[in-house]
């Protein structure tokens, strides 16, 4: 990580507002969005994202801004990861084609080769299956396989999601997995926030939330575990 980019995540982890990093060029300011999205601070990133387009749609959705987020990727060229997030962003706003959007983004995702597509599609294909916690398994399943293939660790986003499934079906299998889940996330992001709500703490799960400008559609339809760890 070069100096100007160790100085600007410094920042954001303080909590600097947008002033105080003056005027960026369009370059410099699209790495910035990337690094704000990655550290939870989605409002920033919508107003550095500029010419990424991809960054800008998931920065909008984390506010769970879905339509919006489809808007940006309305003119993007067809291809794994807009597909996956404009999945994500119909299954945000309820509509009847999110799970043949999810379809198609995975089948995209297999044909690229592109296992980041992949994972994210499966993670959403799992969210989309819950109430069926056998078929969300096998669908988790996938993602977690192409991680492994790859020599790339599970991503904490798809662990959390699993956590609830194997909570669904009982046994401690899903605690482990939840704490697992809880160890490689982010601060202040989906991942987290499923994971401690695995873990029954929801408060520390909505603090997160808050501190992450998550909407409330990141947790809609997952069930809050009811102990304390």
């Amino acid at each position: 990580m070069n100096d100007a980019l160790t100085h600007w995540k410094s920042a954001l982890e303080r909590g600097e507002p947008a002033s105080f990093f003056g005027d960026l060029s369009p370059e410099s300011g699209a790495e910035l969005a990337r690094l704000a999205l990655r550290l939870g601070r989605p409002r920033l990133a919508v107003r550095w994202a500029g010419a990424d387009p991809l960054t800008h749609a998931a920065a909008l959705l984390r506010l769970g801004e879905s339509e919006a987020a489809l808007q940006v990727l309305e003119p993007v060229p067809d291809s794994a990861r807009p597909a996956a997030l404009c999945a994500r962003a119909l299954w945000q706003m309820q509509d009847a084609g999110a799970e043949a959007a999810t379809g198609k983004a995975l089948a995209l995702a297999r044909q690229e080769g592109d296992v980041g597509a992949v994972i994210a599609a499966a993670t959403l294909h799992g969210e989309q299956l819950l109430p069926q916690p056998h078929a969300a398994l096998r669908a988790l399943a996938e993602g977690l396989k192409v991680a492994e293939g790859s020599g790339q660790p599970s991503d904490a986003h798809l662990l959390a999601v699993l956590a609830h499934a194997q909570l669904c079906l009982g046994g401690a299998k899903g605690t482990r997995t939840a704490a697992k889940a809880l160890d490689r996330s982010l601060p202040r992001s989906p991942a987290r926030v499923l994971a401690l709500l695995a873990l029954g703490r929801e408060i520390q799960a909505r603090a997160e939330a808050a501190e992450g400008e998550l909407a409330a559609v990141w947790w809609r339809g997952f069930s809050i575990v009811p102990h304390q760890n």
